[in-house]
């Protein structure tokens, strides 16, 4: 029982130490004040604990939630979108009802998982890889913050993977307190509390941002939950959890939040015999990790204002960090398949590129791009079977 406890709780610790940094880094890219990424990354932490404890008490398994860590990624790149953050909780808001629709309405979530995976992968590549080039950028212009948390990242990343990413948050954390002193805590966010956005619907703004956050939310998270809670013997009713997680997102857009969906990586820990030998004793991890997110929302006014008091490069050196393994993820994913490696990287070009047209940013435009590419570029021969691909090589 005590060791079933203790993975919740490392779970949630990770989960939050891993990425909070990102969160509020993308509430603050969409327009968000101090108050209301403090109030946005509480109201994830609230939504986040209590899905970890209904849900799994209510089933009797060990389904757990968490933030997308892929959608705050999206919010930084969005930044040129959109500053308006009454727009961006209408958005958040749409993305919310849209993950309800998929659970009651499983045609809508098998169109968005059935989207090509070069296309999806690449689409999550490109979002990805501005983040994760921070670190190197943050070593030459904060060199005494940046190298010895990539430093440290490093060694433990060699000698405890799961606390390298926490160890490097702390190492930041450290070098801002110095920097910035005890002024830290004169911020008036430090205190946690939900504040109200009243949302705005902006077309635009729910196209670019909305329903690019809904998909990789969809594809780059809740798919991979679900896997990763079947290769630990956990059939899961996708209605149940994506109703859930979609009103628990709704909720939390009122107050600032963005979305939450299935945990994978943080999943692992919960759902495997390291939780517990017993299948049907490791819900208790789950409800745990609820609990310690709860007292984790308590200090999300704190960690905005640690976030708001350092050098922005930093925080998004931490951010590329952590997801970095994403990135190869996403990255060999979109380039598994021979056949659509221009699709995948004509996506990912577009995504990274940080356009926007028309006020509609490059995660839209690197679906579109990626879509025609992929049909323009069928491969077929004159009597219409199959020939090479484009850009093949005897040697892929």
């Amino acid at each position: 029982m005590f060791h079933t406890v203790v993975a919740g709780v490392i779970a949630a610790i990770t989960g939050f130490a891993s990425s909070f940094a990102l969160v509020i880094a993308g509430l603050v890219a969409v327009g968000a004040s101090d108050a209301q990424a403090a109030s946005g990354l509480f109201a994830l932490c609230l939504a986040t604990g209590l899905t970890c404890i209904v849900l799994p008490i209510v089933m009797r398994v060990p389904v757990s939630f968490a933030w997308s860590t892929p959608g705050a990624a999206l919010l930084v790149a969005a930044a040129s979108t959109t500053q308006d953050f009454a727009a961006a909780t209408g958005a958040f808001l749409v993305c919310g009802a849209l993950i309800v629709l998929s659970g009651l309405w499983p045609a809508l979530g098998r169109a968005i998982t059935s989207i090509p995976k070069p296309i999806a992968s690449a689409m999550l590549a490109g979002i990805l890889f501005p983040i994760c080039i921070a670190p190197v950028t943050a070593a030459i212009e904060q060199p005494a913050i940046a190298i010895p948390m990539v430093l440290v990242w490093l060694l433990l990343a060699r000698l405890a993977p799961r606390w390298a990413v926490p160890a490097a948050m702390l190492v930041a954390v450290i070098g801002i307190a110095v920097v910035a002193g005890p002024a830290v805590l004169g911020n008036d966010a430090v205190v946690p509390r939900l504040e109200f956005v009243a949302p705005v619907f902006d077309p635009f703004v729910i196209v670019s941002l909305g329903l690019p956050l809904f998909i990789v939310t969809m594809a780059g998270q809740n798919v991979p939950g679900f896997a990763v809670m079947s290769t630990f013997g956990y059939r899961l009713p996708p209605r149940p959890v994506l109703v859930t997680s979609g009103a628990a997102s709704m909720a939390a857009a009122l107050t600032g939040g963005h979305a939450i969906n299935l945990a994978a990586i943080t999943a692992a820990i919960m759902a495997s015999p390291e939780a517990a030998p017993d299948p049907r004793r490791r819900w208790i991890a789950t409800v745990s990790s609820g609990v310690v997110y709860l007292l984790l929302g308590v200090g999300a006014g704190l960690a905005a204002a640690i976030v708001q008091a350092s050098p922005p490069i930093i925080i998004t050196a931490v951010a590329g960090l952590a997801l970095l393994g994403a990135l190869v993820t996403a990255i060999s994913s979109a380039l598994e398949a021979p056949a659509q490696r221009i699709t995948a990287i004509g996506t990912f070009l577009v995504t990274a590129s940080g356009v926007a047209i028309a006020g509609i940013g490059s995660a839209f435009w690197g679906l579109v791009v990626g879509g025609v590419l992929m049909l323009w570029l069928r491969p077929q021969n004159a009597a219409g079977s199959p020939a090479p691909a484009v850009g093949r090589h005897d040697d892929d």
